[in-house]
């Protein structure tokens, strides 16, 4: 199963997508990862344009042919996007399940945005200003809806899981 997360950054995404993975035992492809290392590696000059997802959509095709749990943690803001993933789970015979991770209290969003610290190197991520401003096109079908000004992340993975079926991992110690 892929379990494909979409949101505004700064919604919360990957402390979800992160514990859920955890819980499970998923692998995690997050975008901002990958787009990264594309960035350090100095291929990329300009614009990395898809790259970012396009070598995310492979290593979770990989994954899911290998029977795992993959966790896809990214942005998703347009329809070809979040269909891309879809087309990667069928290729792979596996099911998906798409997540909207929103911030429903728009102060809350605001301050997360505005105070947190990245941990990835070299990562600039958006300002307020650059998220209102962003492409985030709406859904056009039906999808899980989680909300992080509601529910805490522990929360939200226990509806995901509920919703995938998943079966949380015991704690190794």
């Amino acid at each position: 199963m892929v379990i494909v997360f979409s949101g505004l950054p700064g919604t919360g995404k990957t402390a979800i997508a992160r514990e859920l993975a955890r819980k499970v035992g998923a692998v995690h492809v997050r975008i901002d990862s990958i787009e990264q290392a594309i960035r350090d590696s100095g291929v990329a000059r300009a614009s990395i344009d898809d790259a970012g997802y396009r070598a995310a959509y492979a290593v979770a095709e990989d994954n899911l042919r290998l029977g795992r749990v993959v966790v896809a943690d990214a942005v998703n803001p347009w329809p070809i996007t979040r269909d891309a993933w879809l087309n990667v789970a069928k290729r792979a015979g596996a099911e998906a399940l798409e997540v909207e991770v929103i911030c429903s209290d728009v102060q809350a969003h605001r301050r997360r945005v505005e105070t947190r610290t990245p941990d990835i190197a070299g990562l600039k991520p958006p300002t307020w200003d650059e998220i209102l401003g962003r492409d985030y096109r709406p859904w056009d079908r039906d999808r899980l809806i989680v909300d992080t000004a509601r529910r805490s992340v522990e929360e939200n993975v226990a509806i995901i899981c509920g919703a995938a079926r998943l079966t949380p991992r015991a704690p190794s110690g």
